[in-house]
């Protein structure tokens, strides 16, 4: 059975690896109980109530500024992550350690690296924990974030590297979440361990759309469509389907340390400044504090914070429960299993969320070449960083200082814009609508290439590289592309040596 979906809508062993999960629970009983790995939520930033229905209105509505802010007079933009930077410009650029990490801390991150690298199983084996589904989409964390960095869609030969398909129907929650699809949940899982039937295969096939700058030099677009096939139930017809690659990994600590408000000093959702940019700030459900938190990870900014973001992953890409998503992702369905304890502890989860948190950034490079610097003044020019914000700064994170009060470049304003109907899900996700996505940062995007072995962009990589993402950009970002689209071939190139600088 196949139901056709039109989206209008591993390279490399990790050196230092660890073969088991032991070196976890020994790396973090080092930490004493003032550290990171307390029980208490980790949280950067939130308020303590949200109103979904109020975060519209004027009154809680911040202007946002005629000009992006700039950094601090002195501030190094080589140093994208402030001290948290990383030299390195290999294919282990995005995996690094922050440097400036405590010897207790890095401790903690190497126990992090190895739980988010080792591979689940469905039953107990030497080197691997059990808990792997009944369904899932990978064995490990780094099956899709591979080498920490950027996923791609489904390769030539049909492998499904880190794509994965969100699903639903119209519709929310209580709590402002999209309703899920009737037998398949919220996400499709396509794979099963031994003796289980997948909920469905997905191939993807691309037609182009050809068009040419003002200058007359053509280009071509790829526009996705998805083909669910091999269905263990009937697909209904009122699904709603959203293609996620994987996102890169490094950076996400200085991410979680922005104060709310430093968000939402350049949030104006109703375009009160009437530059044509209108993005919010999305407020989602923490599941642990039963509360409305501003969002910030994901392609919409579904995740509140990387706890949730990471005990999400597992639930629901690999099919393996914890305390915070004690519910396997196949429940309700006839691939379900009878409740059991979390499979994956407190202490493993802890310690992925802290690897996350201290990911080094890697610098940026070749500042000094004249291209690069003109492809600065470019980017500038098409208001390219009027939601890429070249500069924010972190707050104060407790027992976390290597992240905090850091002057970071990752040219992002963690708010949802609307991108035009090319790119559209029509998936709301809490107060992120069908056309909304959250404004990827750019640091590190230069790097790709080397890290990755691809240039494939977006939320679900259909650009093939820089210039076709640009290219995509609609809806708020329409000014800026159309502007792109008529610069000369010269500053065309120099925009591109400036995003490859990052």
């Amino acid at each position: 059975m196949e139901t056709r979906i039109i989206s209008r809508i591993a390279l490399r062993s990790k050196p230092q690896r660890f073969s088991s999960l032991a070196v976890v629970q020994y790396c973090a009983s080092l930490l004493t109980a003032s550290m990171l790995v307390s029980s208490s939520l980790f949280v950067v930033g939130c308020s303590d109530t949200a109103d979904l229905s109020a975060l519209n209105n004027d009154a809680l509505a911040a202007r946002r500024p005629q000009q992006p802010p700039q950094p601090p007079e002195g501030a190094d933009d080589r140093l994208q992550g402030g001290a948290t930077t990383v030299f390195n410009t290999t294919e282990e650029a995005f995996g690094q350690a922050a440097p400036n990490l405590s010897q207790q801390s890095l401790r903690l991150h190497d126990a992090g690296d190895s739980a988010f690298a080792v591979e689940y199983t469905a039953r107990p084996t030497p080197g691997h924990p059990s808990g792997l589904g009944p369904l899932f989409n990978h064995v490990s964390c780094e099956g899709c974030h591979i080498a920490d960095g950027r996923g791609q869609p489904i390769v030539p030969a049909g492998e499904n590297n880190s794509l994965l398909l969100r699903v639903g129907i119209a519709g929310m929650d209580a709590h402002g979440e999209p309703l899920p699809l009737t037998g398949f949940g919220g996400q499709i899982q396509d794979q099963a361990v031994t003796g289980v039937q997948v909920e469905s295969k997905f191939r993807i096939q691309y037609t182009e759309q050809r068009g040419a700058f003002n200058d007359g030099m053509a280009y071509s677009l790829r526009i996705p469509t998805y083909v669910l096939q091999n269905s263990y139930a009937p697909v209904p017809q009122n699904a709603l389907i959203s293609p996620r690659v994987a996102s890169p990994v490094f950076g996400l600590g200085l991410l979680e340390a922005l104060d709310e408000q430093t968000i939402l000093a350049n949030a104006d959702p109703n375009d009160n400044n009437r530059d044509g940019i209108s993005g919010k700030a999305n407020y989602v459900w923490d599941v642990q504090a039963q509360q409305t938190r501003l969002g910030r990870f994901g392609w919409k900014a579904n995740q509140p914070h990387l706890q949730q973001q990471n005990a999400a992953a597992f639930n629901g890409d690999m099919g393996v429960t914890s305390q915070l998503f004690p519910t396997e992702n196949s429940a309700g369905q006839p691939q379900a299993i009878a409740a059991h304890a979390p499979e994956v502890n407190n202490q493993t989860l802890r310690a992925v969320d802290h690897y996350t948190r201290t990911l080094g950034v890697p610098a940026r490079r070749n500042t000094t070449d004249a291209a690069v610097q003109r492809g600065k003044i470019v980017f500038a020019d098409a208001k390219c960083n009027a939601c890429h914000v070249p500069s924010m700064r972190t707050g104060n994170v407790p027992n976390l200082p290597e992240i905090s009060n850091q002057t970071i470049f990752a040219y992002t304003d963690m708010l949802v814009h609307d991108m035009g109907e090319g790119l559209a899900d029509n998936r709301a996700d809490f107060l992120a609508n069908g056309r909304e996505w959250r404004t990827a940062p750019l640091w590190g995007i230069g790097l790709t290439q080397t890290v990755n072995k691809h240039t494939q962009l977006l939320h679900d990589g259909r650009a093939r590289n820089l210039t076709e993402a640009i290219l995509w950009h609609d809806g708020e970002a329409r000014q800026s592309k159309d502007y792109f689209k008529g610069l000369n071939s010269s500053d065309r190139a120099a925009l591109m040596k400036f995003l490859e600088s990052l």
